[in-house]
């Protein structure tokens, strides 16, 4: 049997070990934007790599790099997954680009609130508001791929939710909305996290959970992506417009001047607006 034939076996970021999917391959380099004449001669060679044990990332920085050379916007799309846990530590900049996603679904969101609850006061990720909807959001971020929710983080949230619900209703303004808790997360919930906030009616979005509605999805809709996903940036750079709030690629696309207070020179301006404005589909 040849070694494009046989079975591989892989290693998951959870140390799981799993069959090498080729389908899976393809479906993100077709997310991503690249030709089927790319995407073919990308998984010629990824396969061409493989051996058994081969962890996930190992494959990922190889077709990375092959994506690289053929376009760097369509490389930037690829990147996508690992672009979110790069917006770490802090965990504000996911807040922020949560909210970015919500504010693109028609919600008018604030974040780093204080709410008053009835027995304590709260800060909430995101709050969310649209027509009658009135959401509190909590964003969990994980720099590990490795890592998931377990149940210990819908129970904490939901209690929390209670507890401010409890004060909304006590405004009349409130009387008719319809209020609710939901949790954000760049990695995925355990099967007790997802049934404990099916039964308990909190919103659980993850990476790829639920099946319609997932954060990937709600991504690809938006066409949101944050700076950590451009190729013409260093890691310095990004690191520095992070700290300065700077999120979004679509923010440097509408004010380019933001590229100055991070002192890049003149002459990179150009490709890295380029690679931002194509990446943003304008």
């Amino acid at each position: 049997m040849s070694k494009h034939n046989k079975k591989i076996i892989i290693t998951k970021a959870s140390g799981e070990k799993v069959i090498f999917d080729v389908s899976r391959l393809k479906r993100s380099l077709e997310r991503s934007g690249a030709s089927d004449l790319v995407i073919s001669q990308i998984i010629t060679e990824v396969k061409d790599v493989l051996y058994n044990g081969i962890t996930t990332k190992e494959i990922y920085k190889k077709a990375f790099a092959l994506l690289r050379k053929s376009s760097h916007p369509i490389a930037a799309r690829y990147k996508l997954k690992k672009a979110i846990y790069e917006l770490g530590p802090s965990g504000f900049p996911f807040e922020k680009f949560v909210a970015a996603i919500l504010k693109y679904e028609g919600f008018q969101t604030k974040t780093g609130v204080i709410v008053k609850g009835h027995c304590v006061n709260h800060e909430v990720d995101v709050i969310a508001e649209k027509e009658e909807q009135y959401f509190m959001v909590e964003c969990k971020f994980h720099s590990d791929q490795g890592r998931f929710c377990d149940v210990k983080i819908p129970l904490y949230i939901h209690s929390r939710f209670i507890d401010i619900e409890k004060q909304w209703k006590k405004h009349p303004e409130h009387e008719t909305k319809f209020h609710q808790g939901l949790i954000f997360t760049n990695t995925r919930f355990s099967s007790d996290a997802f049934q404990y906030g099916n039964c308990s009616g909190l919103m659980l979005i993850g990476w790829d959970q639920p099946e319609k509605g997932s954060l990937k999805e709600r991504i690809d809709i938006a066409g949101l992506h944050p700076i950590t996903c451009l190729t013409t940036l260093t890691n310095y750079e990004k690191k520095i417009l992070l700290q300065k709030e700077i999120v979004l690629c679509m923010e440097l696309c509408h004010h380019p001047e933001l590229l100055k207070s991070v002192d890049i020179s003149e002459q990179r301006h150009k490709k890295i607006l380029n690679e931002a404005h194509e990446l943003c589909g304008i």
